[in-house]
């Protein structure tokens, strides 16, 4: 099936292989962060966090960024994603410094159109790293509103969950809204149902996870009468331990509640999946078939921070 993909994290996304070389070239030492058979190697969510960080540490200017992208929609396209939404964090990018984050953007944008031209469409959404704190975020809030209206349409806040306060990035959102970029935001995943609620306050349109709403009967309604998407991304949740299977994964009770749910992959190469396997798995717990994606892909297509052209075109892609 075609797909779209609206929570893929860019460096998240790296294969272990790719970086692997790209440490080589720069001989850095990274094998800390790989098991035995290559693959990312991490004890639980903050350590994830650590590997994440060691990762990307090696890429290291525009060229990698660039080479990086194109490996990742690459592997995307080889799934059936037709349109893939990437976090990238300018903090990753010249240290959220506007004009190396410029640079940086540059040579990404000219990689996502030639990948246009082959069939997947991506857009960036610009994402300050929450346990770096609110001062910094706005480093990254005015990268993405300098740079909005081309390939970066939306902001997002990533990192963990835990750390401060949705509202305490109000600055940085109320920069992007009136730059006029989408808004989402990570809540819901590691904490409850309140963190939601927080994040609502920011006006967004999209929460990344979202799936402890579940907890919370009036939330779910309030999800699903607001016509919030949720980034739903069962494979992470499972592989991290927020749900012991695929069968316990809230996914379907929320789509059944009315909620509009996605499906996306998250960081998959760290999670062992890809948008293959999420939809095999969700249809062998679930029974879900054609029906049921087409309608969360259709939703996805109304929740993209893209422009309605591309909204029309994916709409007739996925008929």
């Amino acid at each position: 099936m075609k797909k779209i993909e609206l929570h893929l994290h860019l460096e998240g996304a790296a294969p272990p292989g790719f970086i692997r070389g790209l440490a080589a070239e720069k001989h850095q030492d990274l094998s800390g962060i790989f098991d035995a058979d290559g693959n990312y190697t991490y004890r639980d969510f903050k350590d994830f966090l650590r590997v994440y960080e060691a990762a990307t540490s090696v890429l290291q200017g525009p060229r990698d960024y660039a080479r990086l992208l194109e490996e990742v929609l690459e592997n995307a396209a080889e799934h059936g994603v037709i349109h893939a939404e990437l976090f990238v964090s300018p903090e990753f990018c010249g240290g959220a410094d506007l004009h190396a984050w410029k640079d940086h953007l540059a040579a990404m944008e000219e990689v996502a159109q030639r990948m246009g031209r082959q069939g997947i469409s991506s857009h960036a959404i610009v994402t300050p790293i929450r346990h770096f704190g609110p001062e910094r975020a706005r480093k990254s809030a005015i990268c993405a509103a300098e740079t909005s209206g081309g390939w970066v349409t939306g902001l997002g806040l990533g990192g963990a969950e835990d750390v401060g306060r949705p509202q305490d990035f109000a600055w940085s959102y109320d920069c992007a809204r009136e730059a006029g970029l989408g808004l989402t935001i990570h809540a819901g995943e590691w904490c409850g149902p309140q963190s939601i609620r927080d994040a609502l306050t920011l006006g967004v349109t999209r929460i990344g996870h979202g799936v402890r709403a579940i907890e919370d009967p009036a939330l779910v309604r309030d999800l699903a009468e607001r016509e919030i998407t949720l980034e739903c991304c069962p494979g992470s949740n499972i592989a991290l331990g927020i749900y012991t299977d695929w069968p316990s994964h809230p996914i379907a009770r929320l789509a059944d509640a009315g909620v509009r749910v996605t499906v996306s992959t998250d960081d998959p190469p760290f999670f062992h999946t890809d948008m293959t396997r999420e939809y095999e798995r969700l249809s062998s717990a679930f029974g879900w078939a054609e029906t049921e994606f087409t309608q969360m892909n259709l939703w996805a297509a109304d929740a993209a921070f893209c422009n309605d052209s591309t909204k029309t075109r994916l709409r007739k892609e996925l008929a």
